[in-house]
């Protein structure tokens, strides 16, 4: 009996959020289902990012996840005596994770569950293919491999970018853009070994050439991170608590490094799949915590699959504060090794997540202030890449916006840069089931424009369903001016007979 009622009760919940949140958000519950949405969509010159939304994350609450064990403190520390001392040196790495400390513990049902994940992005795929002409397909990362090894491998990105900053504000680079932060290799290697790190680090950034600046940047720092395996001895950085250099890669080891081939893996099966049904991958943002992992995975298939053309597009968020040097530093990458830049630019998805877990562990909140320093944010990682565009004709963007200034701004940039829309270098994207009043007009006037749009059962599509009510708190305030501008362009159409979209190709 209680089993029946937990069943109705189930069903009941699904057909409330059918008729509510999932309703407006969501497209249906598989890709056959959503097939009408997409091509009503095409003919009025609106194409879609098809998007399975399925997403994991790690709870400082979970005390257990899958393949390994969380053991987290049952109690909250006293901010006093020998306790606040253990607690301020406690890593920010542990505060960013909320607490939580993993021990790994084999389990196959991960893995299978991942495999089962990509099944379903493949399917996704060929949906996409299917469906629409220069389609899209959203993929998550935290789908395709365990969110705990993706917190391991950040924490190491994150690591070897903080020693690099250190030894930056050594030289006296504070305060510089990262990109124009170089070290001197002569006085690299002497700091290193003052500190008590072995072998020979100017060596590696100058052994086989002819010529060298006798300086690296940021991304030759970063290339030793590229060759872990033969240079595991120069990756070392500073342990705070114990006052001496340790192994990067001191808890990275076999296991992780597997489990590093088995999501590249993973996300290779989906390129060929992408490349075959003439579809372009867009990896998703996630957490801060993760999202270094997620960059560094995509940036590896970039290399791959963006030579001759754009076919992996990474996410920045432009709430963050370290989004401009994100986006610079893989524009800059793009060029030296001769691939194909292509972002999505996005706001930011994960706000009040993101500052709660901030405030909670005492650690730097990553996220702008204010709504307006995210807009210059935005607009400055925006212009960077139009002028790349403008360059060199080999980046390509998706302006994810809702904000009518910020669609215009592009629009003003790529008069600017003589950039047309038929180069099909400047996409714009809009979340289904908001912002119609932008998204179909710039269809109309011949912008290439999607829709980003989420499918999958309710129970799955919950955390995507529950930030879009975090984010959009303010959206039914909204509604009687875009029910407005609807009803305004709907008579602009009638009376011009221009009622239906018909494409140019």
């Amino acid at each position: 009996m209680d089993l029946g009622k937990k069943i109705l009760g189930q069903r009941a919940f699904n057909q409330f959020m059918k008729m509510t949140f999932y309703g407006q958000f969501v497209a249906g519950e598989d890709h056959k289902s959503i097939r009408p949405l997409i091509q009503k969509n095409q003919a009025f010159g609106v194409g879609s990012v098809l998007d399975y939304s399925v997403e994991e994350d790690i709870s400082q609450e979970e005390a257990e996840y899958e393949s390994f064990t969380i053991v987290t403190d049952s109690t909250k520390r006293e901010r006093h005596g020998e306790e606040k001392q253990n607690e301020q040196h406690q890593s920010e790495e542990e505060r960013r994770r909320g607490g939580v400390t993993a021990a790994r513990t084999h389990s196959d049902s991960a893995e299978a569950k991942c495999d089962r994940h990509m099944e379903t992005f493949i399917k996704c795929i060929k949906a996409s293919g299917g469906n629409s002409m220069d389609g899209f397909s959203a993929i998550k990362m935290t789908a395709l491999g365990r969110p705990q090894f993706l917190l391991q491998l950040s924490e190491v990105l994150v690591k070897w970018q903080r020693f690099f900053s250190f030894l930056a504000s050594q030289q006296g680079k504070d305060g510089e853009e990262a990109l124009n932060q170089r070290l001197e290799l002569d006085q690299l290697q002497e700091s290193l070994t003052k500190l008590g790190a072995k072998g020979d680090f100017r060596g590696w950034f100058t052994d086989g050439k002819e010529e060298t600046s006798g300086t690296i940047d940021v991304l030759d720092w970063n290339s030793l991170i590229d060759d872990r395996t033969k240079t595991s001895d120069l990756l070392v950085v500073p342990n705070v608590q114990r006052g001496e250099l340790e192994s990067l890669l001191e808890k990275f080891g076999t296991e992780e490094e597997e489990q590093m081939k088995r999501m590249l893996q993973r996300m290779d099966i989906l390129a060929k799949h992408a490349l075959e049904n003439g579809v372009r991958l867009m990896v998703d943002a996630e957490q801060t915590y993760l999202q270094p992992a997620i960059s560094r995975v995509t940036l590896e298939m970039q290399r791959i699959y963006n030579r001759d053309k754009p076919v992996i597009f990474n996410t920045y968020q432009c709430y963050l504060k370290d989004a401009y040097d994100n986006v610079s530093m893989d524009v800059e990458l793009s060029r030296r090794e001769g691939w194909c830049f292509a972002a999505k630019l996005v706001r930011g998805a994960y706000m009040y997540q993101e500052r709660e877990r901030a405030e909670e562990f005492g650690y730097e909140d990553p996220i702008h202030p204010d709504y307006e320093s995210t807009n210059r944010m935005y607009h400055r990682c925006l212009d960077h890449v139009l002028d790349e565009i403008a360059i060199n004709r080999n980046a390509n963007v998706m302006v994810a916006s809702h904000n009518e200034d910020t669609v215009k701004h592009t629009i003003h940039r790529m008069n600017e840069l003589g950039l047309v829309p038929t180069e099909n270098k400047v996409y714009f994207g809009q979340l289904l089931g908001m912002c119609d009043q932008i998204s179909f007009p710039l269809g109309q006037a011949g912008f290439p424009v999607y829709k980003y749009v989420p499918y999958g059962p309710v129970s799955e599509v919950m955390p995507y369903l529950s930030r879009r009510a975090q984010e959009n708190r303010g959206f039914m305030k909204g509604v009687q001016k875009e029910r407005g501008l609807l009803w305004k362009e709907l008579r602009r159409r009638l009376s011009s007979g221009e009622l239906l979209y018909r494409p140019t190709y």
